[in-house]
């Protein structure tokens, strides 16, 4: 592991900004340095990454707190070694989650006895902003809006690390043969929700939402194929808010149509979004709905008693995938799966022949996907983990960090692509030697969780905290656990973490509950520090369940099929502590990676990889 980067210039100048007039109406108790941008994304731009530049630490998620004397890192229990051992010491980890730890508004407010407390209001949701503010209000604080953001001032005069420049890459229409729907019946349904919601306008600040909306698509922001923008569909108009310059032919013409009765979508300048806002405040009487993590930057310029603050009818839109969505996913997962399996079988080889490392591992697993048919990218940075290293459960490697795969310890891969036809996530745990009892233990508890899930029989609309149990109860049963969510949405080539369904121990009031046409993952792990790391992931697509007492059900029964159709490794499973019909749910799964994925490695001519198939996916029991 490289050192922890040196903070110590960058919190002076840090503390130093929070002081001067010029920048703050008096002096800031604290500042507040979320881990996301005016769009709340989970993947930031390098120009947003402006908690990384002030704590070192890389991970997806977390939220610093400066002042005068300390510098305090929240992040959850994905992130605990990995923040301990990217942060130098002038910063105290919180680790979010315990219950011996704070809540930020909590710490706040038991520290501070007075004073402001600063942030930029575009980098807060407005939820988020409004705990805050009267927690703060409570113990005698103040929560201000700071629109010059501190960071950026300091970075801005770092000549040792400059601020890189916002992104500007290419914006392109994805097809019709691809999304299944025309832009122009998304703004349909959603006018109509308007309607019924009473609101007279929708602003669009998520930028999944507006790429999903436009059948566009780009690379602004690494592994999540979107740009910067915002937009509004009201009863008269759809207006695309982005950079002037950016639009080819090409994306124009996709955003017309085909007749002069139809409208066209109207383009304005990215940076007109808040005055647009404001005019239809002052032009209309009706509400204004935005998204519930939009932040209070945008929020605050529309009255409290105009506000429609409700997750997006689009977000609830795209996590339903239409027929066209649904077979694209399985074309891409059946071209990911034979990538993966030409990526084990040449590892099996590889290994004992040259130095084959988590990093020169991940690259060449990238080179199989790079050869499949509508490769654009990865859909996150793949986390390729051998031994303790994969007890960090969102590790990164690097040339410092990375360990040799070998034959003696676990290896974990999670890892995925974005195809024009889907977006995959994966993840495999692989022995390449002799696994000891207590690895196959708790790997097949682990599988046993993940099979339990997968085959689980749910009513409509039941909510993941509901079924998250299951996934664990096996673990539990041995005093073993996971610090994460069970599962999460997955976007049609976008992001591979959407919202707002998921599986997870945590209620989420925004969860909209299961239903057909959702696609979720099932991952499942067990991590134990200093030694090993174990997670199966597989995608999952809710469908309708045959049950015995169908007939007599008030509510329709749902459950999953695989989406993901990667062998599991047999190796590492005990089967003396499988069930029959777990047996049975993994034989079945086998029998489908190879119904699925053979032809693809025979067609290529992979005849090793589909060697390595067959072999993998012998039958249990």
């Amino acid at each position: 592991m490289a050192p922890p980067k040196d903070t110590t210039t960058i919190l002076e100048g840090l503390r130093k900004a929070m002081k001067d007039r010029r920048f703050t109406a008096e002096p800031l108790a604290a500042y507040i340095i979320p881990s996301c941008d005016a769009h709340n994304s989970e993947y930031l731009a390098e120009c947003d990454e402006r908690r990384q530049y002030v704590s070192g630490f890389t991970g997806s998620a977390g939220t610093a707190i400066v002042t005068p004397k300390q510098a305090l890192m929240w992040t959850d229990g994905r992130y605990h070694l990995q923040a301990t051992k990217e942060m130098d010491g002038n910063w105290i980890l919180m680790k979010d989650g315990l219950p011996e730890t704070p809540s930020q508004a909590d710490w706040l407010a038991s520290t501070l006895s007075s004073g402001s407390v600063g942030v930029d209001p575009m980098m807060m949701t407005s939820s988020a902003w409004t705990a805050m503010a009267e927690r703060l209000e409570a113990a005698g604080c103040q929560l201000v809006g700071v629109e010059n953001n501190l960071v950026d001032l300091v970075w801005a005069a770092d000549p040792t690390s400059p601020q890189p420049a916002r992104p500007e890459e290419p914006i392109f229409p994805l097809e019709l043969q691809f999304t299944g729907r025309s832009w122009q019946s998304k703004v349909e349904e959603i006018r109509g929700t308007l309607k019924e919601k009473g609101c007279e306008a929708l602003v669009l600040s998520a930028l999944d939402d507006v790429a999903w909306l436009l059948n566009l698509r780009g690379s602004d922001i690494h592994f999540n194929p979107v740009f910067f923008s915002y937009a509004a569909v009201t009863e008269k108009e759809v207006v695309f808010f982005v950079a002037p310059g950016r639009l080819s032919s090409q994306v124009l013409s996709s955003l017309r149509s085909d007749t002069m009765e139809e409208e066209n979508v109207e383009v304005s300048d990215y940076s007109s979004t808040k005055d647009y806002i404001r005019g239809l405040v002052s032009s209309g009487q009706g509400k204004i709905w935005l998204s519930d993590t939009a932040s209070q930057g945008l929020v605050s310029i529309v009255p409290a008693r105009r506000r429609h603050l409700k997750v997006t009818p689009v977000c609830l839109m795209k996590c339903i995938k239409n027929s066209v969505e649904i077979k694209g996913f399985d074309s891409s997962h059946d071209r990911d799966a034979a990538a993966l399996c030409q990526y084990f079988c040449w590892l099996e080889r590889a290994v004992d022949k040259e130095e084959v490392t988590e990093v020169t591992g991940a690259d060449r697993l990238e080179k199989f996907r790079a050869e499949q048919q509508h490769f654009v990218g990865l859909s996150f940075p793949s986390i390729s983990s051998v031994g303790p290293n994969g007890a960090i459960i969102h590790y990164r490697p690097t040339e410092e960090t990375a360990r040799r795969i070998t034959r003696d310890e676990l290896y974990l891969v999670d890892s995925g692509a974005q195809y024009r036809d889907g977006t995959t996530d994966v993840t495999r745990t692989i022995h390449l030697g002799t696994p000891s009892h207590y690895e196959k233990e708790c790997f097949t508890r682990v599988l046993k969780g993940h099979i339990a899930l997968a085959s689980a029989n749910f009513p409509n609309k039941t909510k993941g905290h509901c079924i998250d149990a299951m996934a664990r109860m096996h673990l539990w049963q041995v005093g073993l656990d996971y610090m994460h969510g069970t599962g999460h949405g997955v976007g049609s080539f976008l992001n591979v973490h959407e919202g707002p369904c998921g599986i997870s121990y945590r209620v989420n009031a925004k969860d909209p509950g299961l239903q057909e046409g959702m696609i979720l993952s099932d991952e499942p792990g067990y991590y134990e520090d200093g030694n090993f790391g174990i997670r199966i992931e597989t995608l999952v697509r809710v469908v309708p369940a045959e049950t015995k007492f169908s007939e007599k059900s008030r509510s329709p029964f749902l459950t999953f099929t695989p989406v993901t159709v990667v062998p599991i490794q047999t190796k590492l499973i005990l089967a003396e502590l499988m069930t029959r019909q777990e047996l049975d749910w993994l034989n079945a799964y086998h029998q489908t990676c190879r119904d699925r994925v053979g032809p693809l490695l025979k067609e290529a001519g992979r005849t090793e990889a589909l060697e390595w198939l067959f072999r993998e996916t012998q039958p249990m029991g």
